[in-house]
């Protein structure tokens, strides 16, 4: 669902000045975007898809300027967050939409378009009558596999909610469109391509636990 929420006055700043930079609509009905016209050229594409405030998002991409980021948020003054980091490090390298994640993947990339996808700390919906509220499932995992380049597209996820873990690595294990790149019902070591966030390290600290989980596409020819 969409959410406003309240904008602080940076963040109303970061919309103001960066969406018609950095900003992108989502088309209505499928109308595949041409990111090689958005981006300025061609180059491997990363999705990531509720960044929240943004700051693992501009983390990756200053730190990996050769890769192109498309960055997926519903909740306004985190979009706006991100705008303003941009340009207060000078990064160009994200493209974004504040919008929903499904309509963006039916409506606005194509399929094979991308090499990864990244999905951190989804709301993990804790009460057992919200479960089905939970965006990993198998339809929305199918759809994300349409999306990643054949037999080397990787799909990232990230929670610090185990029963959480447990249901996604149930969900991945049971798709016929991805292999676990540690191994079949493996979780995977923290990449060094994910930034760990300050939430994080304080969850580290009370001896929280963080699961991540790595799957590769499929080769479909």
């Amino acid at each position: 669902m969409l959410r406003a929420g309240r904008m602080t006055t940076s963040q109303q700043r970061g919309l103001d000045q960066g969406w018609e930079r950095w900003g992108v609509d989502c088309p209505a009905q499928r109308a595949p975007i041409d990111l090689d016209a958005l981006f300025g050229g061609p180059g491997p594409r990363v999705l990531e898809i509720g960044f929240g405030m943004g700051q693992s998002l501009l983390e990756m991409a200053g730190a990996a300027p050769d890769l192109q980021f498309i960055g997926v948020e519903v909740h306004r003054p985190g979009v706006g967050k991100l705008l303003a980091g941009m340009e207060a490090r000078s990064i160009d390298n994200i493209r974004v939409f504040c919008h929903d994640a499904v309509e963006v993947l039916d409506n606005a990339l194509a399929e094979n378009s991308l090499e990864r996808i990244n999905i951190y700390f989804p709301d993990p919906w804790h009460k057992k009558r919200h479960h089905k509220r939970r965006l990993i499932q198998p339809a929305f995992v199918d759809l994300l596999a349409s999306r990643l380049r054949s037999a080397t597209g990787i799909l990232h996820l990230a929670t610090d909610w185990q029963p959480y873990a447990e249901h996604m690595l149930e969900v991945m294990e049971a798709s016929a469109h991805f292999e676990n790149c540690a191994g079949p019902a493996q979780y995977s070591p923290r990449p060094d391509e994910r930034p760990r966030t300050k939430f994080e390290a304080r969850g580290e600290r009370l001896g929280h636990g963080v699961w991540d989980l790595l799957y590769r596409r499929r080769d479909t020819a």
